[in-house]
């Protein structure tokens, strides 16, 4: 006897559903006929963590998964705008023609905001007819430097952390590295930032843990800063924690991931080089290597790490991840990384972010073919930033 495959029960459906690896499964699945496109929601109840996307301009997104680079509608995505930050779906950027912190989820278009830039507490000063000036932002010897509308969008705030989705009215706080001195925070809702720590070390990554509900910073010596957030706690509580090494840092740039219920530092490793393009001599890094160390928080001491096992992390303006490579269908025991720390960096003529994904097993790095063949131009193209679909 033939099955109508539309009479499946409700619970069926749900469950089918439920096991489906991506969120384009999902719109598929439910597109395949009327009953459970009226059935299933839009956005799916239970979404396994997806393969994260690759943004490359405000309307190109690179596929792991396929290899092809897809464009997206997104007239939010303002070209003037710097991507600060790519949390739970949604882009965190900043603005060169005013204050504002925007949040975008490029999969949906929604939209929320973060206090603006003049609300950061050593900010004491804003004004548009000053123009070149705008800006007046107290130092921390205690002076007065005043900075126009680009250059707070590129170097006032390094990085911006969500706690969770800010999809509909649901609640989340920010984390912010302000410079490199600053730790601010804030909760959706609020019209300001607050500092929560002195201005003591040189902060490199900030990462937010799931299972206490606290943002953790690193410094560039390794120095761990904890930062609740539970509700019955205002201020946020920060603890600094003086950490050992069992081995010398020996990489340019710090970030902070957790794998599961463990906190790793990844070392990004850098070379220089010279590059004459165009007869110009670019001062070019690239990165050739990378270390791990996870937290012994009974000795709060870094211990390297050799292999990361079926575990693929992912480094670089983002918000760390670590994902486990079958579930999602990347390599495991690798880094996929990007080009974080420079607006431009050209590799011999035609010019490519920093990015690849680095192999452990064989310290191998694999270039990651996703610009257009000679699509480059000395204006170049923006840093490039990887983003969890979300469709909540």
């Amino acid at each position: 006897m033939g099955m109508d495959w539309s009479d499946l029960p409700p619970e069926i459906i749900e469950i089918i559903a439920g096991n489906l690896p991506t969120y384009g499964d999902y719109l598929r699945f439910r597109a395949a006929c009327r009953c459970w496109h009226s059935f299933l929601p839009q956005s799916p109840l239970h979404l396994r963590p997806q393969l994260p996307w690759l943004m490359l301009s405000r309307r190109a997104f690179f596929h792991l998964s396929t290899y092809k680079t897809h464009l997206l509608n997104l007239p939010e995505a303002s070209i003037r705008t710097r991507n600060c930050g790519s949390s739970h779906g949604w882009l965190v950027s900043l603005n060169e023609e005013s204050p504002s912190v925007s949040l975008l989820n490029p999969l949906t278009r929604a939209t929320r905001s973060l206090p603006p830039l003049n609300a950061f507490p050593s900010v004491i000063g804003f004004n548009y007819s000053n123009v070149g000036r705008e800006y007046l932002v107290r130092n921390h010897h205690g002076g007065v430097d005043s900075f126009n509308l680009r250059q707070m969008c590129n170097s006032f705030v390094r990085k911006i952390v969500l706690s969770s989705s800010p999809s509909g009215n649901s609640e989340f706080s920010a984390f912010a590295i302000v410079g490199e001195r600053n730790l601010a925070f804030c909760r959706s809702g609020d019209d300001s930032w607050i500092f929560v720590s002195e201005e003591l070390h040189c902060w490199e990554d900030a990462v937010h843990h799931d299972g206490s509900n606290s943002f953790y910073a690193v410094s560039k010596e390794g120095t761990v800063a904890v930062c609740c957030v539970d509700d019955d706690c205002f201020p946020p509580r920060v603890s600094i924690i003086q950490t050992v090494a069992s081995a010398r840092f020996s990489g340019d740039i710090h970030y902070a991931v957790f794998s599961g219920e463990d906190m790793m530092l990844v070392s990004r490793i850098l070379e220089q080089e010279f590059d004459d393009a165009g007869g110009e001599s670019n001062l070019v890094y690239r990165t050739v290597g990378f270390e791990i160390f996870e937290m012994n928080w009974c000795a709060f001491k870094w211990q390297k790490v050799e292999s990361l096992g079926d575990r693929a992390l992912f480094i670089g303006g983002n918000s760390s991840l670590s994902l486990v490579a079958a579930s999602v269908g990347c390599l495991g025991d690798c880094i996929y990384f990007t080009d974080d720390y420079s607006d431009f960096n050209y590799d011999d003529a035609c010019g490519k972010h920093d990015l690849g994904i680095f192999r452990l097993w064989d310290q191998g790095i694999e270039p990651l073919p996703c610009y257009p063949r000679n699509s480059y131009s000395r204006l170049g193209w923006p840093l490039p930033i990887w983003v969890s679909p979300n469709p909540s």
